[in-house]
């Protein structure tokens, strides 16, 4: 349509458009939430320190096998991690205990209310094994909205990453999909994203180049089974003088302790392969936040966009 002065009429905001301006994240904590679930707890405890190869055993199965491990003996959690007694007390000592009794009481703590309302819940969620899947996912996204309570550092972390120009987004194996979803759509926010799926010396001189570019922050998805190869590219990374920010499902092993900044998202891990529905919104957040720290270049390059799918008919009308 045109006006009277024979100027084409501006065409309606797209869908994405208006999300992008009715979704602005606010800065600052949120009303207090209700206690974290267990596992939340626990990732707490454990996220902080740089763990050793053993202490990491350790946090990995006081996470898995809470209920129980939370009132074993010193020597009975060495014996079934696989550890000397003397690594129990560092690692005590490593996540801010004054020793493994007071470590053990905390867990005891967390593992009696997980038992207080477990056996009646569980009775009345029990369903088939796509049903806990989903239960499973439940709990992550949960979590993650505990986590959001705060939401600045995602806040920050989404201005760098939009400055950064250009933008290597890092996804290698089994990460590659949610590297591919993050590119695609900051493609329409940002004027420079490269995409990194492939490790080895092609990783290597992609994130050199980057560099060179002018490049400042990598984003990086590392989901399990960890890769060899994205702890490389991510070393190559911080050593040409990229920051790297990371997505995770555990703030704990060697390519997080790589990073300068984790994000730590539970992943579904009921069926076969993982799903990664955590993970998914986390990479969603630092979007929305990409935007939030341009919006007029985000508005630009949003409607540009739109009238280019426009002309060449990019997508079918609904």
């Amino acid at each position: 349509m045109e006006d009277k002065g024979g100027a084409p009429a501006p065409s309606p905001p797209s869908e994405q458009q208006t999300r992008a301006q009715a979704s602005a994240i606010t800065s600052g904590k949120s009303a207090p939430e209700a206690e974290a679930a267990p596992t939340s707890q626990i990732r707490t405890l454990f996220d902080r320190p740089r763990l050793s190869p053993g202490q990491r055993r350790i946090a990995q199965y006081l996470i898995e096998h809470l209920t129980e491990a939370a009132f074993l003996s010193i020597t009975d959690l060495a014996d079934r991690v696989g550890v000397s007694q003397p690594s129990v007390t560092r690692f005590a000592a490593a996540v801010g205990f004054s020793g493994y009794p007071a470590l053990r009481e905390k867990l005891q703590s967390i593992a009696l209310g997980t038992l207080a309302s477990g056996p009646v819940a569980a009775e009345e969620t029990r369903g088939n094994e796509l049903q806990a899947a989903v239960d499973a996912e439940i709990e992550n996204l949960e979590n993650l909205r505990r986590d959001f309570a705060d939401p600045d550092q995602v806040i920050d972390v989404g201005r760098e990453l939009s400055r950064s120009t250009p933008l290597t987004v890092l996804g290698l194996r089994i990460s590659v999909s949610l590297a591919e979803y993050f590119a695609y759509a900051a493609r329409r926010v940002h004027p420079d994203v490269r995409l990194v799926t492939l490790g080895g010396s092609v990783a290597y001189d992609a994130l050199l180049q980057s560099r060179e570019a002018g490049g400042t922050w990598v984003l990086a998805f590392s989901m399990p089974r960890h890769a060899q190869e994205t702890l490389t590219a991510v070393r190559v990374a911080r050593s040409a003088g990229l920051k790297v920010a990371l997505i995770t499902d555990l703030a704990l092993g060697p390519v997080a302790d790589e990073a300068d900044v984790v994000f730590a998202t539970g992943t579904g891990s009921r069926l076969v392969f993982d799903s990664y529905a955590a993970p998914g919104v986390m990479a969603s957040a630092l979007l929305q936040a990409m935007t939030d720290a341009d919006p007029e270049r985000t508005q630009a390059r949003l409607e540009e966009y739109e009238q280019i799918s426009d002309q060449h008919q990019f997508f079918l009308r609904d």
